[in-house]
């Protein structure tokens, strides 16, 4: 993990990444920010407890890589990357923009710190495990971390993907599923049922893990056993997280894939965030 500030507690970055992405969401008057303030947690303990990286080298050998599978995600993992100094504050107000580092969809070559473009759901876990299959045999210790949906539970290339890692034994590679049930058609156990989850990556040879997603203390324990899991298995982290997390009105809105938030509310949202206590 890099040296940016150890004082500053998880907590207090999972706030920090929500006001970035509001922030983002507000430029546009749009974006997936229903499901970023319900990553934010997951990304704090991703980014400033388990990762290894240099926010001024992106690119560096010696990282671990993050995918993020969820293209549309991109307005969270920015958030994330910004806090991280990966990215500079001030493209904050670029998002979405012309020539902008930080298109809606996340692009790996428009963004540092991106390490594929994700738009095309379901191909995240494939990539990475080609890319935990090329670490292993460059005998690299780092680590692939992927974060898909439990939309993408949908596709078969997931599971294909599953497979091969479990089969080949990729115990450099934990993959995060973000379980907030809702995709593009509705409550994603409604689409296609993908329950139980657990037990299905067990079989397919994987150690598996399922936790609350927006409970820091939980998640830091499971990556912490993903990441020391002594046997020679994939790992999966199974998030169960709440859209609009740290925003009341927007948690108890009705759930939809495109939250609607209407130009006023940006500031009332960002309002409540400021409004946190500071851990």
């Amino acid at each position: 993990m890099p040296d940016i500030g150890h004082n500053v507690s998880l907590r207090e970055r999972a706030r920090r990444i929500r006001r970035h992405a509001l922030r983002m969401g507000e430029v546009q008057g749009q974006g997936y920010i229903a499901q970023a303030l319900g990553v934010a947690d997951v990304l704090s303990v991703s980014y400033f407890h388990a990762l290894t990286y240099r926010p001024n080298e992106p690119e560096w050998e010696g990282r671990d890589r993050f995918c993020l599978s969820i293209g549309h995600y991109a307005i969270a993992l920015y958030a994330a990357l910004i806090e991280a100094g990966v990215i500079p504050e001030d493209e904050i107000e670029s998002y979405g923009g012309d020539d902008s580092r930080l298109p809606m969809s996340g692009m790996a070559a428009y963004t540092p710190g991106m390490e594929i473009t994700g738009g095309s759901l379901g191909h995240g876990l494939g990539i990475a495990v080609g890319m935990a299959l090329g670490l292993k045999r460059k005998k690299s210790r780092n680590f692939v971390y992927n974060l898909f949906s439990d939309g993408e539970l949908d596709e078969g290339s997931t599971w294909e993907a599953a497979m091969s890692a479990g089969s080949f034994g990729l115990d450099n590679l934990i993959g995060i599923v973000d379980v907030n049930n809702m995709q593009a058609d509705g409550p994603s156990t409604q689409q296609l049922n993908f329950e139980p989850l657990k037990p299905k990556f067990e079989a397919f040879n994987w150690f598996a893990q399922r936790v609350d997603g927006n409970d820091i203390d939980a998640l830091v324990a499971a990556f912490d056993q993903a990441r020391n899991h002594p046997g020679q298995q994939p790992r999966i982290i199974i998030c169960d997280t709440k859209m609009g997390r740290g925003v009341p009105f927007l948690e108890a809105r009705e759930r939809n894939h495109f939250l609607r938030v209407e130009a006023d509310e940006w500031q009332k949202a960002l309002d409540i965030i400021d409004a946190e206590p500071r851990q």
